[in-house]
Formats: structure tokens, sequence, C-alpha cells
């Protein structure tokens, strides 16, 4: 049975972060509060973990979870190597909303999923998150939410969607903003693409706007509709 503290109350929080710490580390599913909306998260580095993260979800291996860090330090150590326009937008958007897609690091051994050799990464803005990553390391992190349902905004509301496969809610409230975040693809500044773009791959949190502030023309451009409507 699902262990529900709510972390709201401090002697409930600290309770809920050390059962939830204990639970990753058995291999077990954990909803916790993001900046963005609820996740689910799993070890990172655990495989059984991961799939029953997926598993949950109603999720297939083609959709791998992002992964949750601590700080940008640990960015620097699961990728094959941080870009000078990828750290940009790090000094400007973490912690918070943004997930950069990067080639992974080839020496670590886990298992993602259908990656294709490349690892989603984000800092979150989240106190209760941040406390918790910095106590298991990088954590795997879908939204709260069966897959095709709504994302959670509450422990409850994920609670009501993923039930006894999770064995620790931490429910702190109303998500900050229940927009997820923006995902961008920076996997053409590894290597040697004859002309390298920052794609984003899901409108969120941070806007275009504000990573072209970043990135100049490194974004790629905006595809304009035709004339019939289609883009």
């Amino acid at each position: 049975m699902s262990s529900v503290f709510d972390c709201r109350d401090e002697a409930q929080l600290l309770a809920g972060m050390r059962h939830s710490r204990q639970a990753i580390a058995r291999g077990e599913l954990v909803v916790i509060p993001t900046d963005t909306v609820y996740g689910i998260a799993a070890d990172a580095f655990s495989p059984s973990a991961v799939q029953r993260l997926l598993d949950a979800k109603g999720r297939g291996r083609d959709m791998p979870p992002p992964v949750l860090v601590a700080g940008p330090d640990t960015l620097a150590a699961l990728v094959e190597r941080v870009p000078e326009p990828v750290q940009r937008l790090v000094d400007a958007f973490w912690p918070g909303g943004l997930t950069i897609v990067l080639p992974a690091q080839p020496s670590l051994v886990w298992d993602l999923g259908e990656t294709k050799g490349t690892v989603a990464v984000r800092m979150p803005d989240n106190r209760i998150a941040l406390e918790l990553l910095a106590e298991t390391g990088p954590l795997a992190v879908s939204s709260a939410n069966l897959t095709g349902r709504e994302a959670a905004i509450t422990a409850a509301n994920a609670q009501e969607m993923l039930g006894d496969s999770v064995a620790v809610y931490l429910e702190a409230g109303f998500s900050e903003t229940g927009i997820p975040s923006t995902i961008v693809d920076a996997t053409s500044l590894v290597g040697d693409a004859e002309k390298p773009v920052v794609r984003i791959l899901r409108d969120g949190a941070m806007t275009r706007e504000q990573l072209e502030g970043v990135l100049g023309e490194l974004l790629e451009p905006e595809e304009q509709p035709g004339p019939d409507g289609s883009a």
C-alpha cells in the first residue's frame, strides 16, 4: 500500500523524504512535486525501476523518461559534452522549466529505453525535488499521470491515476505553474552538423522568445504555415 506525506507539515516532510530515499533505493517509484507538474520518479540507473515507471504510466520504451538532476555539474557528468550555447541556456533558465536533450555520456551504464544515445536533462526549481535529488542522485522522472491523461498538479491527483504502483506520494499542494517544461534538442551542437541548430521539441514553460533571447540564430526558425494552413 502507498504512503502519502503532506510536505506542508515539516514533520511529515522529514518522514516523507526518508521514505522516498528508501523507496528509490529499493527500486520503487515516488511521486514528487516540481516547479512544473508532479513527477513520477525512479532511480535512473536501475533498469528495472525505469521499466516500472514506464509500466505505471502505460508507456512503451519508445518514450524514455527525462532525467532530473540537482545541479549543472551533474549535467556535465551525464552527457557527452556541454556546448557553450547549452551552457548559456543552463545559466539563464536552470533551475526551471527547460529540458535539454544531448548525446548521453557513452560510459554510463543505464537503460532509460530507446533513447538513440541521447538523454533529456532538467534541473527543477523546487526545494523538495532538489533536496531529494541531492540525496539520491539523478532520477528518471516523467509527469505523474497515465499516458493520454492530463499531468497531475497535486499528489492526490496523481494517486487517483497511479494508485499502488507508486510507493510514496509527496503532497505539497498545487504545482506552481501546472505547465510542463519546454523540451529542446541540442544534439546537433555536439558533432559535425553542417548547420547546427537547437530545435524546440515541446512548447512549455519557457517561450520561444525567451530561448531566442539566449540563442539568437541558433534556435531553429518556427515553421511557417503554407497557404492552405498546413505546416
